[in-house]
């Protein structure tokens, strides 16, 4: 049986960082896009995610969609055949950490979901690159398709998140570890220690790009993800 390549999106993100990939699959590629808006832990996301899909899986994961794809592997190591991980960390919640998170919840609440994206979105796209208007309009599109509830959910799961350090080790199947070069919330610096303690994982640093390296850079990025998939 063949592996289902399995997506997992981020933090009020949909298949939409997705797409250029989709658009690049060789035909008849079984592929998944993941819903984690509804679940209020990582451990549910990816329990939800892996009851989802039947069979074997190559799991690739954003941001939020990372850390839910590395306690997938926790859950259940049997089943998946390659990871990989795109602009995320490991590590647990840092103290102060949920200040701006918690002011930002409330602003969507008090605001609504457009002020929230015209707050959130800018500081994780590379500055240069905030002037493709497209890009930006689809990932605010993507931000208001989402709602204040969701996004609280999928803060509270971060703030909660599991430190999956430990886990990096026990992945002894291919693995793709990516991010942007000017990525401020997944440095390079974080990620290759990723790499570092992963046993058999390819650290790729995408030039120009910020934390949606995936639709800043999509043809890099799309080409990593289809040499990683094999």
């Amino acid at each position: 049986m063949a592996a289902t390549l399995v997506l997992v999106p981020g933090l009020l993100c949909d298949e939409t960082v997705w797409q250029p990939l989709v658009a690049a699959l060789p035909e008849g590629t079984q592929y998944h896009v993941a819903r984690i808006d509804t679940q209020e832990t990582i451990p549910q996301m990816a329990r939800d995610t892996l009851a989802a899909v039947e069979g074997p899986l190559m799991v690739a994961g954003h941001s939020l969609g990372g850390r839910v794809a590395l306690e997938m592997w926790r859950q259940a190591p049997e089943r998946i055949e390659r990871i990989a991980l795109l602009d995320t960390g490991v590590h647990p919640f840092v103290e102060g950490e949920q200040i701006k998170r918690l002011q930002r919840v409330q602003m969507a609440h008090d605001k609504g979901m457009q002020a929230l994206a015209d707050d959130w979105l800018p500081p994780f796209v590379h500055a240069p690159n905030r002037a493709d208007t497209a890009m930006m309009a689809a990932l605010t599109e993507m931000v208001l398709r989402k709602t204040p509830e969701i996004h609280e959910r999928q803060i509270m799961a971060l703030i909660n998140r599991p430190d999956a350090s430990a886990v990096l080790a026990t992945i002894d199947v291919p693995a793709l570890v990516l991010t942007g070069e000017h990525d401020t919330w997944s440095p390079p610096h974080q990620v290759r220690e990723i790499a570092d303690a992963m046993p058999d994982a390819e650290l790729v640093i995408v030039d120009d790009a910020g934390h949606f390296c995936p639709l800043e850079k999509p043809d890099v990025v799309t080409a990593a993800l289809l040499k990683w998939m094999g």
